[in-house]
């Protein structure tokens, strides 16, 4: 039987709300209750598809999480995580008869937005679906925030890093279709993640800082003063890095992108023009289920009827699976019951095993 540890010692690691939310504020990132097709198309949202209404064959559609729930419930759904200025297909020409519950009148089909194979169900350059009963191998899968397909660890092509804080990660394929990316990564990538926070800063806004009044001017106070190009002077200074494999990025890598006209243009002709948008990242996406109100979550209801212990051991389970805690599979009080049970389960084995 495990030892007990003294109140006064548990308090110092248990949870606090703060720290509760922080860890589930992914699962509140998108709205669980009223359709988005509404919204337009929106910047970020978890996304899901419905094997049950559009199976492989037919036209790949997605739909939002409030759908998800509502409307298909019951189908053979699976996560596609999230998907960057997506319009709910719940419903339209691609579900023949079927026909949205939350939002009945829609367009015909969602001209704007993007598939791959993930609506398929299948992932990577293997193009392989998740998880694979065939596939032996224990891999981690890691988003490429570019084309927003994942990937094995494995295929990435490249040496798997482990900073301490979290990374962007762009996969081969897509640094070849923006390969002015590679002069960023040469410089960038792999000097930024064991530099200090001041030292990045001073990295990623030298050369060509531009003054807040600068920033802020108006257009018709516009200083007349040439814009110089981050990028050419980056390619100016000659330091290469093979153009190989994918690239992982610290989050604050965005920031030295040029943001000169000439820049822009090419990256709305890479189609990457989102970058330059720092409220495209997961992490602020993230931050928004943080910052929106919990209240009716299901799984937050359930949360805080637990004792502080019950909650560390919540927190101590979505750390161990971070890929369960990215997903929303959890968002349904069956679902969250399910996982619960599945978290007893490991509990008794961790107790029979002897661990605090």
């Amino acid at each position: 039987m495990a030892a007990h540890k003294e109140d006064s010692d548990t308090d110092d690691v248990l949870p606090n709300e703060e720290e509760l939310q922080q860890a589930l504020c992914v699962l509140a990132g998108s709205d669980s209750e009223n359709c988005s097709y509404s919204g337009g198309y929106v910047k970020r949202q978890a996304v899901f598809a419905c094997n049950t209404c559009t199976p492989s064959g037919a036209e790949p559609a997605g739909v939002c999480l409030a759908c998800a729930n509502k409307c298909h419930d019951g189908h053979d759904i699976f996560e596609l995580y999230t998907k960057r200025n997506f319009r709910c297909d719940c419903g339209n020409s691609k579900f023949g008869d079927f026909q949205c519950q939350l939002t009945p009148v829609k367009d015909e089909e969602n001209v704007n937005n993007h598939y791959n194979h993930n609506f398929r169900g299948c992932y990577c350059t293997c193009d392989r679906p998740y998880p694979d009963t065939d596939d032996q191998n224990d891999d981690e899968m890691i988003q490429c925030v570019v084309c927003e397909d994942w990937f094995h660890s494995r295929h990435l092509g490249c040496a798997m890093v482990e900073p301490e804080e979290l990374q962007e990660m762009v996969c081969e394929a897509c640094m070849n279709k923006a390969p002015f990316l590679w002069t960023y990564a040469a410089h960038f990538a792999g000097i930024l993640c064991c530099m200090s926070l001041e030292a990045k800063e001073k990295t990623l806004s030298s050369p060509c800082k531009r003054t807040h009044e600068e920033m802020t001017a108006s257009p018709t106070k516009a200083t007349t003063k040439s814009v110089e190009c981050k990028l050419k002077e980056l390619q100016a200074r000659g330091r290469e890095r093979l153009r190989q494999g994918a690239v992982f990025w610290p989050y604050s890598w965005r920031l030295g992108l040029c943001t000169c006209t000439s820049c822009k243009r090419a990256y709305v002709a890479a189609g990457v023009h989102f970058l330059m948008d720092q409220s495209d990242t997961i992490l602020a996406y993230e931050k928004k289920g943080l910052d929106e109100p919990f209240g009716q979550h299901p799984l937050m209801a359930l949360t805080s009827s637990m004792d502080r212990v019950q909650q560390l051991e919540v927190i101590y389970d979505l750390k161990l699976n971070p890929f369960l805690s990215c997903l929303h599979q959890t968002v349904t009080v069956e679902a969250v019951h399910q996982f619960f049970e599945e978290l007893r389960a490991r509990k008794r084995r961790r107790t029979n095993a002897g661990y605090q």
